[in-house]
């Protein structure tokens, strides 16, 4: 068994029970972004939240240990991801990666924006022309030092 084996039962068990992602977060008390990310083998939960998902998934008390092990991180197996909803976001980076680096600098100067000290938050944007997705990705400031 392995931390994958566990992301897939989990992924068998939400459909299974038609669960949804922001009900499963209610239950582990986080938001719904972190908690995808945790069932999908991103990050760590704790004891509790480990319970939690458990609870919801019926996991046995070995898989719950692997929802406590630090994941190797990154989900992309390939150079280009091929599914279409995460190549747009590839897309995203490719064409505007350059823009939001040359914003942040000039804003904030030489460093790098967090993905450890970060939040996300997805939402329904009601329009007119047709619903929109409305992301926002909140990361804390690192400048580069000098030494």
């Amino acid at each position: 068994m392995n931390r994958n084996d566990v992301t897939e039962k989990i992924i068998t068990a939400k459909v299974s029970k038609g669960l949804k992602w922001d009900e499963i977060a209610r239950v582990v008390g986080m938001s719904k972004e972190w908690v995808t990310a945790g069932c999908l083998g991103q990050m760590t939960f704790n004891a509790e939240q480990a319970a939690a998902v458990a609870g919801l998934f019926e996991l046995t008390e070995e898989e719950t240990k692997w929802l406590q092990v630090v994941p190797y991180k990154g989900s992309l197996s390939g150079p280009v991801p091929t599914d279409p909803l995460i190549y747009r976001w590839y897309e995203v980076v490719s064409v505007y990666g350059s823009t939001i680096k040359e914003l942040i600098h000039e804003e904030f100067g030489d460093g790098i924006m967090s993905a450890i000290d970060f939040s996300m938050d997805i939402q329904r944007e009601s329009n007119p022309n047709g619903d929109r997705v409305n992301v926002v990705l909140s990361g804390k400031f690192l400048p580069y030092k000098s030494y």
